[in-house]
């Protein structure tokens, strides 16, 4: 047996939904799988989205050969700009997913200085000590891989994405016969998707969707809007379909989703006649009854085409009465709340809406406990390590997995930094290592932190006062009375009474500080008051001069 440890360490994705990221090392070796992002939750003001907190590794920046891609979706390649500006090292991906990362790079400015690799699934490459097989798995977007993993000290499988799709839009179901294989050869380890472990059965095939947008489109008599995640590249194809069928033209909104086309198009997984896509603004001026629109925004984000849409705040176009609007996507974990109120909105600009809880529109990409079943019967591994999902989908795999036959003890359910170690084939859970959320803010990266998260809130709670003082310099008294601005908290004009006593009380202070911290003071003592008064605590900022 190999004398050396390996260790697997999760990123991201144990524990949350999104920015799914593993780093597997052995001796002077490390191996990235996914660099993706997460979707900020209500409470994270003002942050754009989220990456993987990926420090411990810095430190062993010359031991990092390679990151592998499994798939296009952002949650497993939003990060890749932020990840190779610290690892300048080759990126392995399949034809699709290496077009959508080239254009997050090309963005970036960085695509010149980057060295993407294509491999295709079935095929084998050799990344420092490890030997790495592709394995197609189907998903919700084509060119999706799980691997094979071959180590000095044994094979790990890593599930990628993935569900047991019989009829898949693109016509390549998960590679059953590879994963047996596996199983015969014998498996150290298998990490596989949690998403759906709460879900039982078996999560419907892809082809339910094809009915339930005739349907929709059949009844539609004006325009058609079909809300979709800009990567959803099978989505793309049926609303295609649909759209051909029903002698209506169709046009992408959004420089993503019109980009991810292009890519998709280009490398022939979209199939899509060109006398039926149209641009933006030649289908606006046709006939509402011949025109469908695919655009971004199901997560309820405000800055997405849709969110836009429901406040009427979008530039391009707006909802006219009539309208069908169709959210083909399901509500990432804590984004229910932001869709509902898109739902509703969507409604009072007098559109029809469909979304998943009435109609088929959409069908997870996730495996389902039948699949997660059939998973860990044909791969047959000595150890179970459920990935990608919230603690709640962790658990429930891992008892899926017990109740297949697989030993307790040779199960790990861990969260992000949360080191597993193997050596001489036995498994175990080492030291956590510092990690967490790295917010994204504009153009800032990780310089938003859990205090500066606490202040916003209580901004957004509470919102603030800014006191301005006017004191001589020799005598330190006021020169004049003291100036209050508030946003946030309440309306000066219609408390007019409290700050009179607001100011009578800082008048107060600074007559009887005799030297004490005066803003300290002032702080202290108004926060107290204004408590006592409304029960709200407003942020309180002190300007003097």
């Amino acid at each position: 047996m190999a004398s050396k440890v390996l260790k697997i360490l999760p990123l991201g994705g144990l524990g949350e939904i999104g920015k799914n990221m593993m780093a597997i090392e052995y001796g002077e070796n490390i191996l990235i799988i996914d660099t993706g992002i997460m979707f900020p939750e209500n409470d994270m003001l003002g942050i754009d989205y989220i990456i993987p907190d990926f420090g411990h590794l810095l430190a062993k920046r010359e031991k990092v050969r390679g990151i592998v891609v499994t798939h296009g979706h952002e949650d497993h390649t939003g990060a890749i700009r932020h990840v190779i500006e610290e690892f300048p090292v080759p990126i392995y991906a399949t034809p699709l997913t290496r077009g959508l990362l080239e254009v997050k790079l090309r963005r970036g400015g960085m695509l010149n200085d980057v060295d993407i690799k294509t491999v295709n699934a079935g095929e084998k490459i050799q990344i420092g000590p490890f030997d790495v097989e592709f394995f197609h798995v189907s998903h919700s977007i084509p060119d999706g891989v799980g691997l094979g993993i071959t180590t000095p000290a044994g094979l790990i499988v890593h599930s990628g994405d993935f569900k047991f799709d019989h009829t898949p839009v693109d016509g390549w179901p998960t590679d059953f016969a590879k994963l047996a294989e596996y199983g015969g050869r014998g498996v150290l380890a298998l990490m596989s998707d949690s998403t759906n472990a709460d879900k039982p059965g078996w999560t419907p095939s892809e082809a339910v969707i094809d009915p339930a947008f005739d349907e929709a489109f059949r009844g539609a008599e004006k325009r058609i809007l079909i809300g979709s995640f800009a990567s959803l590249i099978s989505r793309m194809a049926q609303v295609a379909k649909a759209t051909q069928k029903h002698n209506r033209v169709m046009a992408f909104v959004g420089t993503t989703m019109i980009e991810n086309v292009r890519i998709a198009r280009k490398l022939g997984y979209l199939d899509i006649p060109d006398d039926i896509i149209v641009p933006p603004d030649q289908a606006l001026q046709m006939k509402p009854s011949k025109i469908v629109l695919m655009c971004t925004g199901t997560q309820g984000e405000p800055s997405s085409i849709l969110g836009r849409l429901s406040t009427g705040s979008n530039r391009q176009f707006g909802v006219q009465a009539g309208d069908t609007v169709i959210l083909s996507s399901h509500p990432i974990p804590g984004n229910e709340e932001m869709v509902h109120r898109t739902i509703n909105r969507l409604f009072q600009q007098g559109a029809e809406v469909i979304y998943e809880s009435i109609a088929p529109v959409h069908v997870s990409g996730h495996a389902s406990q039948e699949e997660m079943k059939m998973m860990l019967q044909l791969v047959k591994p000595k150890h179970f390590i459920p990935i990608h999902g919230e603690l709640r989908h962790l658990k429930q795999h891992a008892a899926i997995a017990r109740e297949i036959g697989i030993h307790p003890d040779n199960i790990a359910v861990v969260e992000n930094g949360t080191v597993i170690e193997f050596k001489d084939g036995k498994m175990k859970v080492g030291e956590r290592v510092p990690g967490g959320y790295v917010f994204v803010d504009g153009m800032g990266v990780g310089d938003i932190g859990p205090s500066v998260m606490r202040e916003r809130e209580a901004l957004a709670r509470d919102g603030f006062v800014v006191i301005h003082l006017c004191l001589d310099r020799k005598s330190g008294t006021l020169t004049k009375a003291p100036e209050i601005i508030s946003k946030g908290f309440v309306f000066i004009r219609d408390s007019e009474e409290m700050f009179e006593l607001v100011q009578s009380k800082i008048q107060e202070i600074v007559k009887n500080s005799h030297g004490e911290d005066l803003n300290t003071r002032i702080e202290k003592d108004l926060s107290k008051f204004f408590y006592a008064e409304t029960k709200r605590r407003p942020m309180i900022l002190m300007i003097t001069s």
